[in-house]
């Protein structure tokens, strides 16, 4: 499952009967270890033959759960298949966890561990409820560009916060003795850090705007009616996932001692994948005429910003 590729299918694909069988399947696993679990939580150990019969029934609860996952066709959309696929190994692994469990604890009573397994087969049998499942790789891309904004946005309040002036970014996390004198450059922004860390901190905020934007645009605008329109979309969802790490990669060397040269190498690596993010939507069906505007606008602030950051470290170079 994790890395096999699902084919296309002889039988036309429905996506609504794919839903159900899906929902089906991952339900009888979750019934399957319910039953595996309670065979095993008290004494007597359950016979040769009950064994025999709870393993088949778990071996083809998963079989069919694979069965299923592979149903969905590559034309659907890498980013619904790799929500789909993430879900499926989730409760393939759950399974074998919770029968690791079983085989290594004694019976005498319900081991917390035991517990704590089953209960995390019910949670990943469950994610199934949580897939998107609205117009084919239209809506899961929504949900992927939804998660990488929430994260975004997570990060440049975290970075705001500590840029608070006057603030000691570690003032939170490290007791005075540990630093010893607190006039130490290690734990303090100098003025010129300041200058070059708010050109950052635009370059983040130029991340969320993007974001935002692109994200905007394709509730608005995204179609999966075409294969030309579901590759859109999962090159969008691509790149949009690279935006998240960059972020945070930055804001970790924005913190003191400041090394300006790794800002800059940073800034630079984010600077790359927004202007990517940005041509990829403006190359796309999901920006006609009407959205051209901000894919401009953002496109000039990520350069002004960037010439910034480059002003303020030309010295190091």
């Amino acid at each position: 499952v994790a890395e096999g590729e699902p084919g296309e299918g002889r039988e036309p694909f429905e996506l609504p009967r794919f839903w159900d069988a899906l929902g089906q399947t991952f339900q009888v696993t979750s019934q399957e270890a319910t039953k595996l679990s309670l065979a095993f939580s008290r004494p007597p150990l359950p016979s040769a033959e009950d064994c025999r019969k709870l393993s088949e029934d778990v071996q083809n609860a998963i079989l069919a759960v694979a069965t299923v996952y592979y149903w969905l066709p590559k034309g659907q959309g890498t980013t619904l298949r790799k929500m789909v696929r993430d879900a499926t190994t989730e409760v393939v692994e759950g399974m074998i966890q919770l029968t690791d469990t079983i085989l290594n604890s004694p019976v005498e009573s319900l081991s917390q561990e035991q517990l704590i397994s089953t209960g995390g087969v019910w949670e990943a049998c469950e994610q199934v409820s949580n897939l998107p499942r609205g117009e084919y790789n239209r809506a899961a891309v929504v949900s992927a560009l939804a998660a990488c904004l929430g994260v975004v946005k997570d990060a440049v309040e975290e970075m705001e916060h500590a840029l608070v002036e006057g603030q000691d970014p570690y003032g939170d996390i490290m007791e005075d003795e540990e630093l010893g004198f607190r006039g130490n450059r290690d734990t303090y922004w100098s003025e010129a850090d300041r200058q070059l860390l708010s050109s950052c901190m635009g370059l983040m905020k130029a991340s969320k705007a993007c974001l935002k934007k692109v994200l905007a645009a394709v509730k608005a605008h995204g179609k999966a009616d075409s294969p030309e329109q579901i590759a859109q979309l999962d090159d969008l969802a691509d790149i949009a996932n690279e935006i998240s790490p960059s972020v945070d990669e930055l804001a970790l060397s924005m913190y003191p001692p400041v090394n300006p040269l790794a800002v800059r190498l940073n800034a630079a690596k984010l600077a790359s994948v927004l202007k990517k993010v940005l041509e990829i939507a403006k190359t796309s069906h999901v920006c006609p005429p009407s959205e051209e505007g901000w894919v401009q606008f953002l496109t000039g602030a990520v350069d002004h910003n960037m010439n910034k950051v480059k002003n303020f470290t030309q010295g190091q170079l």
